[in-house]
């Protein structure tokens, strides 16, 4: 499957091919995978993203699935790369990870079937939708700040196009240890839904990103933590945690909260019959 990405090669954003260990770009010039300086795949003009749809995801928290989805928005200032760093910033503690498979749009779709959407999809790549969970109370509506902070929505490594997205892996590792364990098959709503029902308000333009949902056991990380997202056929996507330079403004705007809905959403569940809480760092 071919699988395209987009480094910093000489001070330029540059579009390169996958050949074997090596990055091609278009006038032959090389460079180690592991050496470059990888870029978001794509440029999109908005990243939309599904609230829930894995079934195991449904069942962690005890509910039942709308009948249809919902969304929400992802800022484009919160994109972020293979390799790059995940900012909690100073004063949050409930920053969690979200393996995901990510659409990219490759031509304009607008009012199109679910049958038609194949069509106008360039391909996947991996994504992690990072959640900051302080903020929960204030943006549980719009998810604003929870999911659209600097930073929290890295993309890549690649993007593959001719990718089938049936019956597919999705694996989240902390450090090396499996945290996540999915797969499509439980997504109640598949790719071509998703894209077919955005497209009946919302035009699609090439580039453009949607987030498919994720399993269950989404938990909070740390700074230091190293975060992989591997999805089966479009490769693994590892992203370090550090702490913010600067505490979140005091003198603006509602502040961090550690309420029993933040602990809740964090934890996977209602914490309280848990009986656990993870350390503080």
């Amino acid at each position: 499957m071919p699988e395209y990405r987009r480094i910093l090669l000489d001070g330029a954003a540059v579009q390169v091919t996958v050949d074997g260990d090596e990055l091609v770009a278009g006038d032959g010039r090389r460079v180690k995978t592991e050496e470059a300086h990888h870029l978001p795949p794509v440029v999109p003009s908005k990243v939309i993203a599904v609230h829930l749809n894995h079934q195991s995801r449904v069942d962690e928290f005890g509910i039942e699935l709308p009948p249809t989805p919902t969304y929400f928005h992802k800022p484009t200032s919160a994109l972020n790369s293979h390799k790059g760093a995940i900012v909690r910033p100073e004063g949050c503690k409930w920053l969690n990870y979200e393996g995901e498979v990510a659409i990219v749009i490759g031509k304009t779709a607008r009012n199109i079937s679910p049958a038609e959407a194949g069509e106008y999809i360039a391909g996947y790549t991996v994504a992690n939708d990072y959640g900051l969970h302080d903020f929960r109370d204030t943006d549980a509506g719009s998810m604003l700040r929870v999911k659209g902070s600097d930073t929290l929505c890295p993309l890549g490594p690649g993007l593959v196009t001719d990718w089938d997205f049936r019956g597919k892996s999705l694996r989240t590792y902390v450090n090396g240890e499996v945290v996540q364990d999915g797969s499509t098959d439980e997504m109640q709503w598949d790719m071509h839904y998703l894209v077919a029902d955005i497209a009946r308000t919302i035009t699609l333009y090439p580039g453009d990103v949607l987030l498919s949902g994720t399993p269950a056991n989404s938990r909070p990380v740390q700074p230091g933590d190293v975060v992989e997202v591997e999805v089966e056929g479009l490769g693994r996507l590892t992203n370090h945690i550090v702490t913010g330079p600067t505490a979140i403004r005091t003198d603006v705007g509602a502040q961090p909260t550690e309420s029993e809905e933040v602990l809740s959403t964090a934890l996977g569940g209602d914490w309280e019959f848990r009986g656990i809480r993870p350390p503080r760092r």
